[in-house]
């Protein structure tokens, strides 16, 4: 498909092709990855829960709110956002092929804001996950979704730009985020932002409400090593320090003699009694510069190492206390 634009634009650019056969070749793109796409895309819509009004199997029950998502494999597992299923009492899947299925969480991950949904079937067409490490600025994407209700919209557009970051509704910072103008609105939210052979290669999130084209889709990376966890273990696995933070601006000259480019550190504020930072011998008040040798200029640069390998093992953070740099060592505990 993409060999296929490639060669009509080389055509056009010998003269040998008219602009109408130009754009039929970009249709043609367009259309054969959302019909590859269109049969894995779910429309997710969520009731109340108890005391509430509730998904009854079909009924005419007016839903909460609703949202999207994709099959991710064929024994009935969805993907979606944290934030269009949190605090759901129940919720109706509508398939592409009409279907209504009730749907449970099968783990969520607010951190993320991604979710994965377990629906009582078998034999579901799933999408394939692309691998968004690939992905290049002005290539093709591609939303999927059910925008304020309206089932099975397309919108295409390009990737804007990698390497973004924007906040969770949980307050974590979320790396490396694609950045596309495939105009998303409410409704879109879990639905999968495909290329242009339809492999996922992100989970369409947020967008900037003040702005025009300006959306976000979490890369099919990280959905790829989320739904994994989820899978496992029906959640995410995340070190914990104990360790209340606050990032704190240093002058050009003392960024400069304590190696933190970044012109900030982050000053421990809280320390939790019995937790791992305090059998580590850090104090409130101290200045931690680097764990592992990587500097830490701040919560969210601590928080990208808490990975779910570094629990139960030893790490070395360098801390300032006073005019003392130390060298401690703490060891990260599960974080559930």
């Amino acid at each position: 498909m993409a060999e296929t634009i490639e060669a009509v634009s080389r055509s056009r650019q010998d003269g040998s092709i008219a602009d109408e056969e130009l754009l039929d070749a970009y249709s043609s793109a367009v259309v054969a990855a959302v019909e590859r796409v269109g049969p894995s895309v779910v429309h997710l819509r969520v009731f109340e829960g108890e005391g509430g009004r509730a998904w009854r199997g079909g009924g005419e029950d007016d839903a909460r709110s609703s949202g999207s998502g994709f099959i991710l494999t064929p024994d009935g597992f969805v993907v979606t956002n944290s934030h269009v299923v949190a605090g759901s009492g129940s919720i109706e899947a509508i398939l592409a092929d009409g279907r209504r299925l009730p749907a449970r969480v099968a783990g969520e991950d607010p951190d993320s804001d991604l979710a994965l949904l377990r629906l009582p079937a078998d034999g579901l067409c799933a999408a394939e996950l692309g691998d968004s490490s690939l992905l290049r600025p002005g290539q093709i994407a591609i939303a999927v979704g059910n925008p304020l209700g309206f089932e099975n919209s397309v919108t295409a557009g390009v990737v804007s730009a990698l390497g973004r970051s924007f906040r969770s509704a949980g307050g974590r910072l979320i790396d490396d985020v694609v950045q596309t103008d495939a105009a998303l609105n409410p409704g879109n939210s879990g639905g999968p932002l495909v290329d242009a052979r339809g492999r996922v290669i992100g989970v369409n999130t947020a967008v900037i409400l003040q702005a025009q084209g300006l959306c976000f889709a979490i890369p099919s990376n990280t959905v790829s090593e989320v739904a994994s966890a989820l899978l496992r273990d029906g959640r995410v696995r995340r070190g914990h320090l104990g360790l209340g933070g606050q990032n704190l601006r240093l002058s050009r000259r003392a960024a400069r003699l304590l190696g933190l480019p970044g012109g900030t550190a982050l000053r421990a504020i809280l320390v939790e009694r019995g937790g791992p930072a305090e059998a580590a011998g850090i104090r409130e008040g101290d200045v931690l510069l680097a764990f592992d040798g990587e500097p830490i200029d701040g919560m969210d640069a601590l928080r990208r190492r808490l990975v779910e390998d570094s629990i139960g093992v030893a790490h070395r953070v360098t801390v300032l206390r006073g005019d003392r740099r130390l060298e401690l060592e703490a060891v990260p505990r599960d974080g559930a």
